[in-house]
């Protein structure tokens, strides 16, 4: 098969960053032709004003593609994520020349301003089902009311128009949460499906969980990410003789780095061997987001690396964590600080981790994910649609 990919790189690369590059890597060893056609942002203020401006519809962009896609003779065009410089105008122009097209929907950005569904400290439903004015009044993107005027328009022109129901075959979503919110903002059920993300195997461990000291947190060192819960947490929690390892950056590092009385260790970015090498020496993965994330991806590597994870009860992380993980109550550091706790016990600890690993193997390995991907290429060429 021919797989054309479409996808607009953030700035800082992230975890939809990471599933494009897995999923090419993973189809063509499958002996698949994939051709990616990647956009950036751009940096300047000019050009990203410019930019921004055509976020609703970007025709230009949207063409691009469609010249990118005739040539490659494309047999499905997955597109992943379109802000800004793409916009939805690319599944109209794709649809309208006959190509099928999939889209993977990796956040909330049909529903929310800021695609987080998070405002003020917590989890925000306010525009859920309706549209998103509210998110301009509350200034959600980047705290700049007319940036957030055009992501709001964004949304509503494509609502509006039906772009989501008449011009993409398939919606992929990542969790049945993702999929529940599109539900209530007006996507058909009929063009969703559930498709956990993958990751590569990092390896069988040397040794159990249990004989790590090392808890680990990776990730944005942000607000909605928990960072200061976590900190305030792990200094209420009783663990002897664990430390806690931060790998990440963000603008919470320098908190981060002044805990290291309490046995705080803050890393900053490290590349991504290093990360697995933790991993695999580590006792435990915590997660302690504030807002409804998707499907991170630091959360499989954990649990492909056989490690117990610790996750908030809200949104979908409970679900996909399974029998590995160990749940707290979203945004009370109370109850977070229970949790760590409970990686005092080993035989907890060694029995969470290997039904992590059991289910990363059952659920995101890349060969389920290969297969499982190409069945929806199949039935968006054939035109059909999950029910």
């Amino acid at each position: 098969m021919r797989i054309l990919q479409v996808h607009t790189r953030y700035r800082q690369a992230g975890g939809e960053d990471m599933v494009v590059d897995t999923e090419r890597d993973m189809l063509e060893e499958a002996g698949h032709t994939i051709e990616t056609r990647v956009l950036h942002n751009p940096s300047g203020v000019g050009a990203t004003v410019a930019s921004l401006a055509m976020a609703p519809w970007n025709r230009a962009s949207a063409d691009a593609v469609l010249d990118t896609a005739r040539r490659f003779r494309a047999d499905v065009v997955h597109v992943h994520n379109t802000w800004f410089a793409l916009s939805p105008s690319v599944f109209p122009t794709l649809k309208g020349a006959g190509f099928p097209v999939v889209a993977t929907i990796h956040n909330y950005r049909l529903s929310c301003v800021n695609a987080l569904l998070y405002r003020d400290g917590g989890p925000c439903l306010d525009c859920v089902g309706r549209l998103p004015w509210r998110g301009v009044a509350h200034r959600c993107y980047r705290g700049s009311a007319t940036q957030s005027s055009v992501v709001a328009v964004t949304i509503a022109t494509h609502r509006l128009r039906h772009t989501w129901d008449r011009d993409v075959d398939l919606l992929i979503v990542l969790t049945r949460f993702a999929a529940g919110i599109l539900a209530r903002s007006g996507i058909p059920e009929s063009r969703m499906v559930v498709k956990p993300n993958v990751v590569r195997d990092p390896g069988l461990r040397l040794a159990p969980p249990s004989a790590g000291q090392s808890v680990l947190y990776v990730g944005r060192l942000t607000e909605e990410k928990g960072t200061l819960d976590l900190i305030d947490a792990w200094g209420r929690a009783e663990h002897s003789g664990l430390s806690l390892t931060v790998i990440g950056d963000g603008p919470m590092l320098n908190d981060v780095k002044a805990a290291a009385s309490l046995g705080v260790r803050a890393l900053g970015r490290v590349p991504s061997a290093e990360v697995r090498r933790h991993m695999l020496g580590a006792r435990a993965l915590v997660l302690p987001s504030r807002w409804f994330e998707g499907m991170p991806m630091v959360l499989l590597e954990a649990m492909a690396a056989g490690l117990p994870v610790i996750v908030p009860e809200h949104g979908d992380l409970a679900e996909i964590a399974g029998a590995g993980g160990i749940r707290f109550l979203a945004c009370d550091v109370g109850s977070l600080a229970s949790a760590l706790a409970l990686l005092e016990d080993d035989e907890l600890v060694d029995s969470r981790g290997g039904s992590s690993r059991d289910l990363y193997v059952d659920r995101h390995q890349p060969a389920v994910g290969v297969t499982r991907l190409l069945e929806i290429y199949e039935r968006a060429v054939g035109g059909e649609r999950f029910g």
